[in-house]
């Protein structure tokens, strides 16, 4: 996603500078920064996902950047500039999986380690009492030849090996073979404790000293509950509705309708993607996870007709009936186009990504549920206005956002008058993100916010309730004392 629209930025940014564009270098590299930032999933974190997930899929490049491997010779293990190689080819769930291919020799050994995904606000506390994994090879590998496994822990404990055979037999061959592995059956091996939950790594290490060639691909792995006897009963998960795409340059950006998983999304496991480029033959492109509800695809050129259609697949990988096909093709654009795309890309972020009860925008997407900013939601309410003038939503849909955003400021605890920097989303709790001092109000986010409020007045006049009720608060008082010149000229501007 973040390459889909740099690219198509990019070509602004040159036909900015190219045509002697007025404050072309500029306004092109604000753009191109900003387009980052809107390239963010949008909608809520999706911290119960994270709580189960170890690996899905990479990125569409050649290497999984959490990984690492190496061997000592006579063994041999593939690694790129030190990096265990993602496989576009054979894979589980779209896009790709970890590959590692290996030859075990007597008096050598390897190693191919694959970490937990890094996410700002992340807690390593997965839940469940399986680790569940699938393994494909193209020819088969007998349970003696597949390699050792250990896990290791966010505090540098680790466990015993692990013999993956004992757990799932001989892997056949051209067939996904899910592992499971019930986590009292892990033991611990380092001299400090070892917590499975908090896994942080896990290193597939040489077994058997076969000296034959073996591939593995790796995806999908998870620490969950085992299946229950009526798991495979329930009901199938319902399909997407109201696919819509639009064509933009070089990509396609598809969104379908939240109403039908949001309310159990417990129940989903993920949304799986099908192209095709003539309406027949599809094929599965990515994935998508709950809580999300678009998807960009990069086509790389214009005048490419695509067709799409999505799924939704639940815990135990059954997949629905397909959504409705929807179609779109990569047209030319032009500079006030490329803007607009820009503009409401960066809109959705806000919209999209905003805490469903208070309206506040979270900290970070994908982050912690929970958390979310005052600064950011003075970049959020002021969005509303952009939204409203580009009639990206209407003025109701603004007024109601507003409002929302209103009456949870009215019930969240003030210092001296001002907000915390971070809050809990849903009861208004002040969070210590980054250390203690995050209780204490931090006055830039703090004067961002209480900025925006009063531009929101014009654009939405006769629906706000609570706006001018800000002018007047304490948070002025302790604003206006601050030694922050900027925060000075925020409140002065504002109170006109």
């Amino acid at each position: 996603m973040h390459v889909t629209r740099a690219v198509e930025m990019n070509r602004f940014v040159m036909r900015a500078v190219s045509t002697g564009w007025r404050g072309g270098y500029v306004v092109g590299a604000i753009a191109l920064a900003a387009l980052f930032l809107a390239s963010a999933s949008c909608s809520v974190a999706q911290t119960a996902y994270y709580r189960h997930i170890f690996f899905d899929n990479g990125p569409r490049i050649s290497t999984y950047y959490y990984s690492s491997g190496k061997a000592v010779e006579p063994s041999a293990l593939e690694v790129l500039d030190k990096k265990l190689p993602l496989s576009s080819d054979v894979y589980f769930t779209p896009p790709n999986s970890v590959r590692i291919s290996w030859r075990s020799n007597a008096g050598g050994t390897w190693a191919a380690q694959i970490k937990v995904l890094a996410i700002r606000d992340r807690e390593i506390l997965f839940e469940g009492d399986t680790l569940s994994f699938w393994l494909y090879s193209e020819e088969k590998i007998a349970a003696l030849a597949l390699p050792g496994l250990r896990l290791h822990d966010t505090n540098r404990g680790f466990s015993k090996e692990i013999r993956i055979g004992e757990f799932c037999g001989d892997i056949p061959a051209k067939k996904w073979t899910r592992v499971r592995i019930p986590l009292n059956r892990i033991k611990p091996e380092s001299v400090t404790s070892f917590e499975v939950h908090r896994l942080n790594s896990m290193i597939f290490e040489q077994g058997a000293a076969d000296s034959a060639a073996h591939t593995l691909f790796i995806d999908e792995v998870r620490i969950e509950n085992a299946p229950s006897s009526t798991a495979d009963s329930k009901s199938a998960t319902p399909p997407p509705r109201n696919l819509q795409v639009r064509a933009y340059e070089r990509h396609v950006d598809l969104g379908w309708d939240p109403e039908v998983h949001s309310k159990d999304e417990s129940a989903l496991g993920r949304f799986i993607v099908y192209r095709s480029f003539d309406g027949s033959n599809f094929q599965p492109i990515g994935m998508q996870t709950p809580g999300v509800y678009r998807y960009t695809d990069f086509l790389g050129k214009m005048g490419q007709k695509a067709y799409y259609k999505v799924v939704a697949s639940d815990a135990n990988y059954r997949e629905s009936a397909p959504s409705d096909i929807a179609s779109a093709t990569t047209h030319s654009m032009t500079d006030d186009e490329l803007l607009t795309m820009l503009q409401e890309a960066c809109f959705r972020y806000y919209w999209e990504g905003a805490h469903p009860d208070s309206g506040m925008i979270h900290e970070n997407l994908p982050g912690n549920d929970r958390i979310v900013a005052t600064g950011a939601s003075g970049f959020g309410v002021m969005a509303l206005v952009v939204g409203v003038e580009r009639r990206f939503i209407t003025r109701a849909q603004a007024v109601e956002r507003l409002n929302t955003i209103a009456t949870f400021l009215e019930r969240a605890p003030r210092y001296h008058g001002a907000w915390s920097h971070f809050m809990d989303g849903s009861t208004g709790q002040s969070l210590p993100v980054f250390d203690v001092m995050d209780r204490v109000v931090k006055l830039v986010p703090q004067g961002r916010t209480i900025e925006e409020k009063p531009k929101i007045r014009e654009p939405t006049r006769n629906g706000v309730r609570q706006v001018s009720q800000f002018i007047s608060t304490g948070v002025f008082d302790i604003l206006i004392r601050s030694r922050l010149n900027h925060t000075r000229y925020l409140i002065k501007d504002a109170c006109q």
